[in-house]
């Protein structure tokens, strides 16, 4: 099992950027997927999750209206668009993957260690 992210880098406020999450080795289409960051001194948090049945997405109050999580099944992708950054939107961001729909519910969204991961990629977003 394989999880790559792309897209990372150093942008100014107001700027986009799109990361991508690439995955390999499991049965993607079954699977729900998040995004996760963490920024220096703080907790890894949750950041955005999409369900299984592409039906439900699901944000953390910070980036909502702002961030927008997508998934092709077909190229085993999925996505998370960031408008608007802002300096506290700083962090490694992970991408992630959960057998369990339910994961993307809970508030917050809760996906386990045994849940597959990826190393995960730098975002700075400069003031």
């Amino acid at each position: 099992v394989q999880l790559v992210e792309s897209g990372g880098g150093l942008v100014q406020a107001g700027e986009s950027l799109t990361l991508s999450c690439r995955a390999s080795g499991f049965r993607f289409a079954g699977y729900a997927l998040g995004w996760f960051r963490q920024a220096p001194g703080k907790e890894r948090e949750a950041v955005s999750c999409i369900t299984s049945d592409d039906l439900s997405t699901h944000y953390v109050d910070s980036v909502k209206g702002r961030f927008t999580i997508a998934r092709d099944n077909r190229d085993q992708t999925w996505n998370l668009q960031m408008n608007a950054l802002k300096p506290e939107d700083t962090a490694v961001y992970y991408c992630a993957a959960t057998l369990y729909d339910s994961s993307c519910r809970m508030k917050p969204i809760r996906f386990m260690p045994s849940d597959y991961w990826g190393q995960g990629i730098q975002v700075t977003v400069s003031s």
